[in-house]
């Protein structure tokens, strides 16, 4: 027997502030404790404790215990796309200049791959190379296909191709910038190339933040890539 997805189930679970709140700060990508999340969303332990049971019932988050503490994060790469999509076409509150110099608009984390103007301008990069082409098999033209020339670049980076291909998710595909309004790199092969420069020492992640900060060297680096980097 086939049941239809219960939309006004999960409708009610994330038209909740407080629950969207505690998913929005997840978007970082890191697991944060029950006590992260409260104090994140302006709330009491007891009362996230309500709100996170509905979020685990509802499949949208995962819990993970560690000695003494629960540790929570998105429970897929999905749900970190049902966020994205659903801050593209959520109404803003202030005008849209009066946050263009944001760094959350220049660079952070969507759920793990690199986003704001440092990612649209990444895969603008990659696509503008021939490193990546899109797929002409995909009729959604969201999914990407990695070239040969892509494939031998990628390899002297150091990027691991073999293990992102081996990840149970997509490869490479595009991802649309809620405030950029152009597409960034998500899929395996974006996770790969965050967590690469992440190693590399050309990025910082700002504390309980999705904010990007790019380091001198990784400022250099870039650049000598030819990536534009956010003013």
């Amino acid at each position: 027997m086939h049941a239809d997805p219960d939309l006004a189930r999960l409708a009610s679970t994330v038209g909740d502030p407080r629950r969207i709140q505690m998913l929005a700060l997840l978007m970082e990508g890191r697991a944060l404790t029950a006590k992260e999340l409260a104090l994140g969303a302006g709330i009491t332990p007891a009362t996230a404790t309500a709100h996170l049971k509905r979020l685990l019932d509802d499949g949208l988050l995962a819990g993970t215990s560690q000695g003494r503490h629960k540790y929570f994060r998105l429970a897929s790469e999905q749900v970190a796309q049902l966020l994205e999509s659903l801050m593209r076409v959520a109404p803003r509150r202030e005008s849209e200049a009066a946050h263009a110099a944001e760094p959350i608009r220049q660079a952070r984390y969507c759920y793990d791959h690199l986003a704001g103007s440092l990612g649209t301008g990444l895969l603008a990069l990659l696509l503008r190379k021939g490193w990546l082409v899109n797929d002409v098999a995909d009729t959604t033209a969201k999914q990407l296909e990695l070239t040969p020339k892509g494939s031998k670049a990628f390899t002297s980076l150091g990027i691991d191709l073999v293990g992102a291909r081996a990840r149970r998710r997509q490869f490479a595909c595009r991802c649309l910038d809620w405030s950029e309004r152009r597409d960034h790199l998500g899929g395996a092969l974006g996770a790969a190339l965050a967590e690469h420069f992440t190693q590399q020492g050309w990025i910082e992640r700002k504390k309980h933040s999705r904010v990007v900060q790019v380091t001198t060297e990784g400022g250099e680096q870039l650049k000598r890539l030819g990536i534009k980097l956010p003013a």
